[in-house]
Parts: C-alpha cells; sequence; structure tokens
C-alpha cells in the first residue's frame, strides 16, 4: 500500500541561500555581496533539508528577472535601473519565462544546464521540486532571448492603440507615455515607455507611485477593467496571454517541476486556471498547483479551477500570530479551522514566507521559540500541507537593513545579501548557539512526526477546545486518531509554565472510538512517558512550560 505523505515544503531564495559573504554591504553589489549559486545546494545540504522533515523544497527566483546586473556580455538585455527595485531585483519582475537568473550559476552560458542538474539532485535526494511561477505580471522591460523557435514574445503582435483587446497580452493607456514623475531619479538613466502600460498591482494609470509594483507590467488574460460599463470578461476565443501563459508552464513541467507555486494567482481569472491546469495535467498528470490566494470568499472557486492546495494567510496564519503575540485567543484557531473545514485538505499552513516578518523579529515575537505552539498547531492539527521558510529552524531575526529593503522584520527579495543563520545552518555549524540548535532540533522533531505518525499525517482530527473554555485562555487542545493510534496534542502559548486539565468529552469517545481505560502513553515532542486515564467527560493533567506544546500518543485496546 502506498503511504500518503502530509507535504511540508522549505522555501528558499538562493541568491541569499548559498552566500557565504560574512560583511554584506547595504545596497552592495554582486560583485561586493556575492550571490548563492544552484551548485551551493549539493547533495549534503539537500539531505540537511530532508532531515528536517520536509518533502518538497520551493526555490524561489529562479526564472530570469530584472535586475542591475550588467550581463550584456553574455547576450542578455540590459535594465533601466529607474524601474528595477534593488540591485538584485524583485523575483517576481520576470524578464524571461523560457530562461534562469544568471546570479545563479556558475557558468551563466550553462545556466539552464545547471538547474536542471539541481532538479535531479533534489529528487536524488528524495525531494520534490516546487518552482515560483508568477502569471500576473512580468518586468517593465520584458524581452525573451531564450524563447523556442517559432514562439511570438509578450507584447510582440500587440495593437498599442486598443487599451485591451483579448488579443493584446498588455494593457496600454491610450497614447499616453510612462510618468517617470513618481519614481526614483537617482538612477541615472530615465526609463521610457510609450505608451504607458497598465502596471503590475491592477494600477491602470501612466503614473504608478512609490506605493505600486511600477516596476511590473499587468498581463492581459481577457478582462476588460475600465469598459463603460465596469469590468468585463473576454474569454471566447480564448484569449492570446492564455495559450502563451500554457505554453511556459508546459515548458518548465518538462524540466522535471513537481509542483508550481503561483504568485498572486487570485489577480488571474479562475477561467484561465481551468483551461491551463487541465492542459498541463494531460501532458503531467502528477504536477501540483500551489496559489496563492489572500481572499478567503474565492477559496472554493479557485481550488475548483484546478488548485491543489492555497495560502491560508488571512485566515490562519494571521490568527496563528495574533495569537502568538498575545492579540487573540488560541480559542480562535477553531474559528478558522471551522470556516474552511470543507476544503480542509486544499490548505496550506505557514508561520513565515518571503512577504512575511521573521517570527523571531522583533516586530512579530522576537524569539523563535514563541513560534513553537503555533508549529505544533499549524503542523499536527490536519492533513494540510505546512510551509516554512529557510532561516526559520534557526529562528532569524532579519535584523538588517540590506539596501532597498529597510529594517522591517523581513529577509530582502531585492539585494545581494547573505543571511547569517543559513551560513552557521549549513556551512559553519560549530557557530551555531545553543538556542539555535535547540530550536533546529525542535523544528526536526515536530516536522518528522507530522509524516512518521499516521495518525498526525491523515488521522482524524477533534478539535477539544468546546469544552476547555475554562482551561484558560493561553491553551488550544486538539486530538488525531488513526486506527488505535491516538494522539492528544496541547499547545501552551503564554509566556508562563502552567498546569492544564484537558476535558475530553463524551462524543470524542464515542466519535473517535475510544476506549475508556489507563494508558501507558509516550510523550512524542519532550520524548518522555506517562501514564493517563481516559473517562468520559474527565479530564487529562497536562503541564507545560512556556511556549511548549505536548503530543502524548495511545496505542488504545
Amino acid at each position: 500500500m502506498i503511504r500518503m505523505k502530509k507535504i511540508i515544503i522549505y522555501q528558499i531564495l538562493p541568491r541569499l541561500f548559498g552566500n557565504r559573504t560574512s560583511t554584506p554591504l547595504p545596497n552592495g553589489t554582486i560583485i561586493e555581496n556575492g550571490c548563492g549559486k544552484f551548485n551551493d545546494f549539493d547533495i549534503k545540504a539537500l539531505r540537511r533539508i530532508k532531515s528536517l522533515g520536509c518533502t518538497h523544497v520551493w526555490f524561489t527566483g529562479v526564472i530570469r528577472h530584472a535586475t542591475k546586473t550588467d550581463y550584456t556580455a553574455y547576450g542578455i538585455p540590459k535594465q533601466t535601473e529607474q524601474v528595477v527595485k534593488g540591485n538584485a531585483g524583485s523575483p517576481y519582475a520576470i524578464a524571461d519565462y523560457y530562461d534562469v537568473d544568471p546570479d545563479l550559476a556558475v557558468d551563466v552560458d550553462g545556466r539552464m544546464e545547471e538547474w536542471e542538474d539541481l532538479v535531479s539532485r533534489v529528487h536524488k535526494c528524495g525531494l520534490s521540486v516546487v518552482l515560483d511561477f508568477v502569471p500576473n505580471h512580468v518586468a517593465r522591460e520584458y524581452k525573451s532571448i531564450c524563447r523556442p523557435k517559432g514562439v511570438a514574445d509578450l507584447g510582440e503582435n500587440d495593437d498599442k492603440n486598443l487599451h485591451f483587446s483579448i488579443l493584446n497580452n498588455f494593457y496600454y493607456c491610450w497614447g499616453q507615455p510612462f510618468d517617470t514623475g513618481s519614481l526614483p531619479h537617482d538612477c541615472g538613466k530615465e526609463y521610457v515607455e510609450s505608451p504607458a502600460r497598465a502596471t503590475g498591482n491592477d494600477c491602470f494609470s501612466n503614473r504608478p507611485g512609490m506605493n505600486d509594483w511600477y516596476e511590473t507590467v499587468k498581463l492581459n488574460y481577457g478582462i476588460d477593467y475600465c469598459d463603460a460599463g465596469g469590468r468585463s470578461e473576454h474569454f471566447s476565443p480564448v484569449p492570446d496571454t492564455w495559450k502563451k501563459m500554457t505554453d511556459i508552464l508546459l515548458f518548465w513541467a518538462s524540466k522535471g517541476i513537481d509542483a508550481f507555486r503561483c504568485d498572486m494567482a487570485e489577480m488571474v481569472p479562475s477561467a484561465f486556471w481551468s483551461w491551463a491546469t487541465a492542459r498541463v495535467r494531460e501532458k503531467y498528470p502528477e504536477v501540483k498547483f500551489i496559489g496563492e490566494v489572500y481572499n478567503p470568499s474565492l477559496y472554493r472557486e479557485y481550488i475548483s479551477s484546478g488548485f491543489d492546495y492555497l495560502y491560508d494567510k488571512v485566515g490562519m496564519y494571521d490568527c496563528i500570530r495574533d495569537v502568538i503575540c498575545g492579540n487573540r485567543k488560541p480559542k480562535d484557531i477553531t474559528v478558522q479551522w471551522q470556516s474552511t473545514d470543507d476544503i480542509k485538505t486544499h490548505m496550506l499552513y505557514f508561520l513565515e514566507n518571503h512577504d512575511e516578518q521573521r517570527v523571531a523579529s522583533r516586530f512579530f515575537a522576537g524569539n523563535g521559540l514563541k513560534g513553537l505552539p503555533g508549529l505544533v498547531v499549524s503542523a499536527f492539527m490536519n492533513s494540510s500541507p505546512f510551509m516554512l521558510y529557510a532561516g526559520q529552524e534557526y529562528g532569524e531575526e532579519a535584523k538588517d537593513a540590506e539596501g532597498f529593503s529597510g529594517l522591517d522584520g523581513r529577509t530582502t527579495i531585492f539585494d545581494y545579501w547573505s543571511v547569517e543563520s543559513l551560513r552557521k545552518g549549513y556551512y559553519d555549524r560549530k557557530k551555531l548557539s545553543v538556542g539555535q540548535k535547540e530550536l533546529e532540533n525542535a523544528y526536526s522533531v515536530v516536522l518528522n512526526l507530522a509524516n512518521n505518525e499516521a495518525a498526525i499525517r491523515e488521522g482524524d482530527f477533534y478539535d477539544l477546545m468546546y469544552v476547555n473554555g475554562s482551561v484558560g485562555d493561553d491553551v488550544f487542545a486538539f486530538l488525531r486518531k488513526k486506527d488505535k493510534e491516538l494522539i492528544l496534542v496541547v499547545a501552551n502559548f503564554s509566556d508562563r509554565m502552567d498546569m492544564f486539565n484537558i476535558v475530553i468529552p463524551s462524543h470524542a469517545f464515542d466519535w473517535l472510538g475510544i476506549p475508556e481505560d489507563e494508558y501507558n502513553a509516550e510523550e512524542l515532542i519532550g520524548k518522555g512517558y506517562a501514564r493517563l486515564t481516559l473517562r468520559k467527560d474527565n479530564s487529562v493533567e497536562v503541564v507545560l512550560d512556556a511556549h511548549e506544546a505536548c503530543a502524548y500518543k495511545i496505542v488504545v485496546k
């Protein structure tokens, strides 16, 4: 029998991961600060990721994007600096969908081969590859030099006299030139674009502001956002952009990609996703699609259109973050899972990613250990996938002002930089602090349990909070059960040690089929043992330290 797996995704920005420069300079160039390479992901590094409990590696920033670094010697067009954010550039301002980032290659001319070799190494280590796909927007100076012969470039055949046409790949501002008045003017050459095209965050003005995604251009999927009657859809005949973008998905799937993480998927019509995912799966039926959808009212629509998993950001992430920070009570977690209970297997949980602040930063919890109860709840609560961001397991504090990215508790995606916790964790482990090693071990224990314990991986879930309102305001408790294995999970979100009397109601005994009795229990996280008496509507006494969680495993009679 094939054992199902709980997906555990490790997100990595390769540019940062392998960079071992110990003293990077704010706003430094690639020459000054260095850059990680595909080759830094050797077998040893990949095995460490797997040993953490991960099943998938999400590589962020692989597809070639706009940068201030000059690669014209390799035939790669130079970007105008005024419309590039940071020296390294945003990995979400795609410059060529058929190319990979030359920053990441030792041999720039052989960059695609180096990426293909990395995919092979990942698979050899028993891991799966997740690739960032950016469907909503491209860099302002997008130009594909690597597209297959006979493939027209995006915008190549557009009628620029039309604001909107299903034959066009971009939206145009009726002959108005692009106005750079709101953009930085200390970057040398002034950017010229005429007529102006709509900006990626649905800004249809020819003068985007500093807070707009001014470095990007919105792609046209057949929606007229500015017609006389308001927003209107034009999907028949099939828009040209649908065909081009589906071909790009098929190109990358042919490289052995196991899953696509689709950036800002909700800004692209669900009708496209239905059309595109069906065609990709005709040739590559095992490929998964992970969507960044922030609007909970759209979750079911996008799942129906072909997405396997969606970020549960506005619901579960925001809730657990508030609980960790003491701004909400753990019982609110119940409300969040109930709101998506019918689609629970499609919701992806996380505590960090490139968009969010680091748990250990002073802008979030200020200490990685405070995130552990949130980790246990997110990883153990359902069979949903869980995602972590490289360095999270070491308590990365994001305490640097790297350049374009200021000091904001996030790890930069715009600058050439080196992340101290990753340098230590993967290349100089003797410099890890005792606390970092303890945190890494805690992550490893929790994430490996998520897959090794059948009850957590695929068992039934039973929330105990509805009968434990009097236990306290800092605890979240639930049961997982598979066949004869029962696990009681209790997480203490407070900053003090406490004793909790967790009530297990009669309904749980009946619904899960739990015989009343006295049991030997193994504590899976802390590696201890206890004698627990299970009686209907009676309580189990659990003592937990500050920010600690336990998982008592019982084999029922």
